[in-house]
């Protein structure tokens, strides 16, 4: 006999589902929205005086309405996304009422630089959200903390007009798979999604949780596309030092769902009462059991949300990977909360069970390094829960967790005595330095004798695990002025993985020579701000190169000299070379004082450098070009200084009049090497000379174009070039 969710009823859904869709729909409904020209506009008596309806959207936390991008587009090319005032109507129990709302920011952000023709697409994953400007009150849905959803049955939610008025109806379909490399989530066909839905929640009724955001239907017939909720992982990310929208959100809709489960002033249904009703999921290995229950996952939720957010998307990867077990899901979008660390915890390998491997992950979570000081007695709120739920699923799971959180408490203590030793007798890395974390790697390849190019963007985890390297994304045949687009989603996804609140990431550009005048310093990727003002940006030569070796897409050829790889397939470095002074040169230059040689001209005059002449310069010399890296004679020097062991070298582009002198940046480039004193603050240094040129400081614009090749052997890079593609 089938159970009770394999009963297929005549509309398409099962019985499950149809209890599902039943026990979720008056909470979703309460949440969804009609978004419109804002009050006192577009007046229309039918439409209760707010205009007709741009499409919906829904509470995720109170004050903060999800919507999709073109449905505060409404107007065309010419309406500012950003900062346009919009109409919100809901209900709060049996009553309607309507508000006004900011839009704070919209996914992509080109969207303010670049819109749709009318009735096309737009960009994923085409998302907004909404400032509610008026206390009110309202429900909130529960989203996902799950990375990718599941095929399975789901009810979308939004506003439609079938009786002549506004309301908010829900419908039932089932998910076919993704798209826009799982940015979006396609929908069957079983109901019509009506163009007054758009921006509406998409909610899996089998775990009761919203999984998307309903984008678009099909010309023709039925289906269409969702957003993925998780795709708020994407939101710009915050200045240094402070919480970014995204968690301040998540933070903020998780509190709401554990003060909602904890109050005794209500008696309606919450979330989580909900979820405690839904029927078992189909093919569940646990059957509930292993799991923890619905008011353990509010509460755990809402403790985690008290402290406050981690420093970085690595430190939540390798909280996940030590309670897993194995290295989490490495694809895109980074995990940014303690929150989205347990939305990697579901299904852990090796039969080991969820609700185990959640509480390791919130045992250490408890004794962890927070971005800032968490409220007195938080930490321990959260070890005294974890305990005891410990204890109901099993007594010696709660031994294993006290010997876990007692370990954890004695190395917090002792980073925390290194710190005040570092305080007290000097800093570990001298300030002004680079962050000693993870980096992010772009690698550009020239395919081939054509112009066009394979690149690659991956997270190099640092000095403290040298030669680790995590893949983000790749791809083949970009023209170089195509680069720029395609590399602005991998190179976001890469910096949220790394930044810290402390710093933003390095970013390290491995590419031949003849490369070294790419623009990357300049390309924006998020904020509006270009790369090199916003990060240190440097140079590498690339993996796997004969040092000496010419590129393919140089002027003229350059004689070779032999490369070496070194164990583990990382390239190696000159500094490890013999008969070489490349490991006596960056300790050197690292330490300084510091001594700028031009190598490729003589007062404005090309040269090109003897080996004899480069060898024999002091170790704290820091070669520096003028002219372009594609042209010789400075293509040629630019190996040749790394023949001779240099790891630190000026580059730039040159202006665009071919007349101008190269006086004025070799002047100031003295100038900024004598006050910086040593090497090490260079990469730093560089960053805030491209700040003040782009703020409008005359006295930094001779810095234009300045690239600082920076080869430090303690960050060794991966020795793998990408395939060919396809001929």
């Amino acid at each position: 006999m089938p159970n009770e969710r394999g009963v297929r009823m005549t509309d398409g859904r099962t019985t499950g589902s149809a209890r599902a869709f039943e026990l979720l729909e008056p909470l979703v409904q309460a949440a969804t929205v009609r978004v419109h020209a804002p009050p006192g506009g577009y007046e229309n008596s039918r439409s209760h005086r707010t205009g007709p309806t741009w499409g919906s959207g829904f509470f995720i936390a109170p004050g903060w309405v999800l919507t999709c991008a073109h449905v505060v587009g409404e107007g065309g090319a010419a309406v500012r996304l950003t900062g346009r005032e919009v109409g919100i109507t809901f209900s709060a129990g049996s009553i309607t009422g309507t508000v006004t709302g900011r839009v704070e920011c919209v996914l992509p952000e080109r969207l303010e630089e670049r819109r749709p023709a009318r009735h096309a697409l737009w960009d994923l994953p085409d998302l907004a959200l909404v400032r509610v400007l008026a206390p009110v009150s309202h429900a909130c849905v529960w989203l996902t903390d799950r990375s990718r959803p599941r095929f399975d049955e789901v009810a979308y939610f939004g506003c439609t007009e079938d009786l002549g008025t506004p309301e908010i109806t829900g419908r039932t379909t089932r998910l076919r798979g993704t798209a826009g490399n799982g940015a979006a989530i396609r929908l069957g066909d079983d109901d019509e999604i009506e163009p007054g839905m758009s921006g509406g929640p998409v909610v899996d009724l089998a775990r009761g949780e919203v999984v998307g955001v309903l984008k678009a239907r099909r010309q023709t017939g039925g289906g269409g596309l969702a957003v993925s909720v998780v795709q708020l992982r994407t939101l710009p990310m915050a200045a240094r030092g402070q919480v970014g929208l995204y968690r301040r959100i998540m933070q903020a809709h998780d509190l709401y769902h554990y003060d909602q489960h904890l109050s005794d002033l209500d008696n309606r249904r919450t979330w989580t009462d909900v979820h405690g009703e839904l029927p078992p999921e189909e093919g569940d290995p646990y059957a509930g059991r292993g799991r923890l229950t619905p008011g353990e996952r509010t509460t755990l939720y809402g403790l985690l949300a008290e402290l406050p957010p981690p420093g970085s998307s690595e430190v939540v990867r390798a909280l996940v990977e030590a309670a897993r077990g194995e290295e989490p899901d490495p694809l895109p979008p980074a995990p940014l909360s303690w929150r989205d660390g347990l939305g990697l915890l579901h299904d852990p390998p090796g039969g080991t069970g969820e609700a185990a491997a959640m509480l390791r992950y919130a045992t250490d979570v408890s004794v962890a390094e927070y971005r800032e000081p968490a409220t007195p007695g938080a930490d321990e709120e959260l070890w005294d829960w974890v305990r005891a739920t410990a204890e109901r699923l099993w007594r010696p799971l709660r031994r294993e967790l006290g010997e876990r959180h007692e370990r954890g408490l004695a190395e917090r203590e002792r980073r925390r005595r290194a710190s005040a030793g570092r305080t007290a007798h000097g800093p570990a890395r001298r300030s002004g330095g680079l962050p000693p974390g993870a980096s992010v790697l772009l690698e550009v390849w020239a395919h081939g004798w054509e112009d066009v190019y394979d690149w690659r963007v991956s997270v190099l985890a640092g000095p403290a695990h040298a030669g680790r390297v995590t893949p983000v994304d790749s791809g083949v045949r970009a023209t170089l002025a195509g680069l720029p687009e395609a590399l602005r989603a991998p190179l976001a996804e890469g910096f949220r993985r790394c930044d810290t609140h402390e710093a933003a990431a390095l970013l390290e550009v491995a590419v031949a020579p003849a490369l070294f005048g790419l623009a990357v310093d300049e390309w924006m990727v998020v904020g509006g701000v270009p790369l090199g003002v916003q990060r240190p940006v440097v140079l590498r030569h690339p993996a796997g190169a004969n040092p000496g070796a010419a590129s393919p897409v140089a002027a003229s050829p350059v004689a070779a000299s032999p490369g070496g790889v070194g164990p583990g397939g990382a390239r190696e470095h000159p500094a490890d070379r013999e008969g070489t002074d490349a490991s006596a040169r960056w300790a050197r230059v690292q330490a300084g004082p510091l001594q700028d040689e031009r190598a490729d001209c003589i007062r404005g005059r090309p040269r090109s450098p003897a080996t004899e002449w480069l060898t024999g310069l002091p170790d704290n010399t820091v070669p520096v070009h003028c002219r372009a890296a594609d042209q010789e004679p400075t293509l040629g020097s630019l190996h040749a200084v790394r023949d001779a062991g240099y790891g630190v070298v000026v580059t730039r582009r040159p202006p665009p009049d071919p007349g101008a002198s190269c006086a004025p940046f070799h002047r100031g480039l003295r100038e900024e090497l004598a006050d910086a004193g040593r090497a090490e603050v260079l990469p730093v240094r560089l960053q805030n000379l491209r700040g003040r040129a782009y703020g409008a400081d005359p006295d930094a614009y001779w810095a234009a174009g300045t690239g600082l090749v920076w080869e430090d052997p303690a960050r060794p890079l991966p020795d793998e070039e990408p395939l060919q593609g396809d001929l």
